[in-house]
Parts: structure tokens; sequence; C-alpha cells
């Protein structure tokens, strides 16, 4: 009986070492919310890890984003669906009539959730209709893909995709009309962060780096992060509860371009992949 076992233990063990590297998808979320956001997001892509690009279409600069991205055809683009301008001093509004989903002034609502900070100011509390969203969703993939032809998935800004049963079954629908992978549906990846604190640079590479010694032979993940610089522009951009917005954004392009963080990435032999990378589309 031990010899069966022991014979079983081996060949588990040489199972598991012959198991494919980790993979794992560095997105950058948000293109589009500001220039400093844009510059930085093509940064990481492009002297970093980032592999996936995140691109709000009704953001107010979506034009440039367009632009960029259409200069670096080899990066992964998603449509990221949004129906929330959070920011306190910079605003954007829907691309259709979308009335339920407008705030007082016209522009979208700054939360998707009921925040004690903005009373009443979440679509969730306020009366939504369906056809709005999907109107409204229909219209940012349709530009989406007329300006930027490659689009390969669609993912949610601050989870408005799942506000409730019906808008996940919506936004599944969509995906499939469209062919475009809709976040981790049909391609299962489970999701990483921060291993420790994440308030400076210093301990953003830490942690990341903490994380990815933790990532397991075998599977896939997605670690997503929002690119920025500490700038003029930026620190102008905050809203209540998040107000050091630069600061924290310069950390993660930091982290993206960090030479710690892709020397422990080859050395650990994770593969970085994009979206595009987990198969044909749907």
């Amino acid at each position: 009986m031990k010899k069966v076992l022991l014979m079983l233990l081996c060949t588990f063990q040489a199972w598991a070492q012959n198991l494919p590297a980790p993979r794992l998808i560095v997105r950058g979320d948000d293109m589009g919310y500001s220039h400093s956001g844009n510059l930085a997001l093509m940064q990481s892509s492009l002297n970093g890890i980032q592999s996936s690009i995140e691109v709000i279409v009704p953001s107010p600069w979506f034009p440039e984003a367009v632009q960029m991205l259409q200069a670096h055809p080899n990066i992964d683009v998603g449509i990221h669906l949004a129906l929330t301008s959070e920011w306190d001093k910079l605003k954007w509004r829907p691309l259709t009539e979308a009335k339920s989903l407008r705030d007082p002034d016209g522009y979208f609502f700054p939360m998707v959730y009921a925040n004690k900070q903005y009373p009443g100011l979440a679509i969730v509390e306020n009366k939504f209709t369906l056809a709005d969203i999907e109107a409204e969703f229909r219209a940012q993939i349709e530009l989406a893909i007329k300006k930027i032809p490659r689009i390969s998935h669609i993912t949610s800004h601050m989870g408005c995709s799942r506000i409730n049963a019906e808008v996940i079954e919506l936004t599944k629908r969509l995906a499939k009309e469209y062919h475009l992978i809709y976040e981790n549906t049909l391609y299962p990846f489970e999701r990483a962060s921060y291993d420790g604190p994440f308030q400076t640079s210093t301990q953003k590479i830490a942690s990341f780096i903490k994380m990815l010694r933790r990532l397991q032979a075998g599977k896939t993940y997605c670690f997503v992060d929002h690119p920025g610089l500490d700038d003029a522009e930026l620190k102008a951009v905050s809203h209540i509860g998040y107000e050091g917005v630069a600061a924290d954004r310069q950390g993660v392009t930091d982290v993206f371009t960090s030479q710690q963080v892709k020397d422990a990435i080859r050395d650990l032999g994770i593969q970085i992949i994009s979206y595009r990378d987990l198969g044909p589309r749907p």
C-alpha cells in the first residue's frame, strides 16, 4: 500500500512539474479619462508589462486615445463600458439620450452604488431602465469598433455591467452579438491583487512582486489597475474619498514599468498574455 501511495505521489509531482507556467493579464483601465492617463497607459504598454488597455468611449480624451492606439496596432484593446462619471471637476455624458442614467446636469451619475458622500446620485438610487442601458452600451460598443476595429473584449467601469442579473445577461448577450470576450465569463481566470500595502510606489512594487511569487502553475490570472502621471492635470482630478489620484496612479505606472518587476516575471517564468491570447472570440 505504501509503495502504491509513493508511486501516486511521484506521478502527481511529475505531473505538477509539467504544468505550464502561470499566465497573467496585466490590464490598465480608464483610457480616455485624461491626457495624463492616456500617456501613462501607452507608456505602460510600450515600455512596461501592461498587456491590455481598457478604453472609456464617452470619456473626454477618447479621440486622443483612438489616435494613440491606431498608431500602435499590436496593443490589445477592450471597451470599458461606462455608466458613471465619478470625478468632481471632470465629467462626461452618455452617447445616447439615456434620460434615466443622467444626473440633474445631464452628466452620468457619479456612482453605480449608493455612496454617503453623494446621496441620491447613484444609478441604483434612481429609476434607471434596461432599455437606456442597452442603447448606451450598444452606442459605446459600436463607436469603439468603428474607431478601433481590433477591439477584442469588453469590461465594465466601476462594475456597471453587474448592477443586477438583467444587466449581466444583457452584457453577455451584447458580447456574443458583437463577437467580443466579456471579462472572464468564457475564459475563466482568477483576479490577482497586491499582496501587501500599496500606498506608495515602493510598496506597490514590493507587493506586486510578492503577488507574482504566489501565482500557481497552470492557472491564468488578471491584474487590474489604473496608470497615471503625478502631474498638474491629475492633481486636479479627484472625488470624495479618493483625493490622492495623481500620486496613486503614478505608482501604478511605476509598477508596470519597473525593471524589478520585469526581472521577477522573467525569473519566475510567468507568461504575460492579453485577452486576445485567451482564444477565439465568441
